[in-house]
């Protein structure tokens, strides 16, 4: 989708949400001929997280796409310059990128990486789209218009799993391979009974969530804005949330810095969340 807008803040979110499926999909393409050649290169950061060739190539097809349909919005992506909150406080539409998220599960070869686009529209994600090259599925959702996924196999809308009771019934928490079980089982009450997912991806996790295939997901340690960008807009339109250890909502580009706290992503509501999830 290559046609250029001249009004692009406001335009329509179906035809924003087409652009961002179709940039997705081309850029995990991408990724994953690189992936499955093994022919990349990696690099360390400043903070010490890896990053590698794909992940600047996906930015830059990501950034070409949305720049060319969309010259009028602007883009925050983990891999360009953030701008200052001065600039970016003006900003009423903006895309919010994550070309590669789970690079280190992309370097392990675990397969559990994706790519991630959201558009944020009063500081709050309308649009969210996940690409999950290995298993060419693709997740997406907009404002009020539920969640979906797709893949060769599919193409359905996605709910959130209704528990049969939800104050007793056996919880199922997606964990991250590289974090151990037991510093999330630590923070989970003894009162309830539970399974673990093993995946890598933190978008990855939350889709599975919002599929009804898990029903919690605890994150302890540094992520970005652009890490629940997209999985929030579509966790919300499958009928979860995302929220901060403390319950409250996570914010967008309201903070000179554009990290996130830890957080939650909770599947029914009905559950008692905050009875359950003891994080001090």
């Amino acid at each position: 989708m290559n046609v250029q807008h001249d009004n692009a803040q406001n335009q329509p979110l179906e035809e924003l949400l087409e652009l961002a499926k179709n940039t997705a999909v081309e850029a995990g393409k991408a990724v994953l001929d690189i992936y499955e050649k093994g022919e990349y290169d990696s690099y360390e950061k400043d903070d010490e997280s890896p990053v590698t060739s794909a992940d600047y190539l996906a930015n830059d097809i990501i950034v070409n796409a949305l720049q060319t349909a969309t010259p009028d919005i602007p883009i925050m992506s983990e891999e360009r310059e953030i701008e200052s909150l001065e600039e970016r406080k003006h900003w009423h539409r903006y895309w919010l990128i994550d070309p590669i998220d789970g690079t280190q599960e992309f370097i392990a070869r675990s397969g559990d990486f994706a790519v991630n686009i959201a558009l944020i529209e009063n500081n709050k994600p309308v649009i969210g789209v996940i690409f999950w090259p290995p298993g060419q599925t693709l997740f997406y959702a907009s404002k009020d218009q539920g969640a979906f996924k797709e893949s060769a196999q599919e193409h359905k809308r996605m709910e959130v799993r209704q528990l049969d009771s939800p104050l007793d019934s056996v919880l199922m928490i997606a964990i991250s391979r590289r974090q151990p079980r037991e510093k999330i089982m630590s923070r989970m009450s003894s009162e309830r009974t539970y399974q673990t997912l093993p995946l890598g991806s933190c978008s990855l996790k939350a889709c599975f969530i919002a599929d009804g295939q898990a029903d919690v997901f605890m994150r302890m340690g540094v992520t970005g804005e652009w890490d629940t960008g997209a999985c929030q807009c579509i966790v919300r339109e499958a009928g979860g949330d995302i929220r901060d250890v403390n319950f409250d909502p996570l914010s967008y580009n309201q903070r000179e810095e554009t990290t996130n706290p830890d957080f939650v992503v909770l599947g029914d509501q009905r559950v008692p969340w905050e009875s359950i999830i003891q994080y001090y």
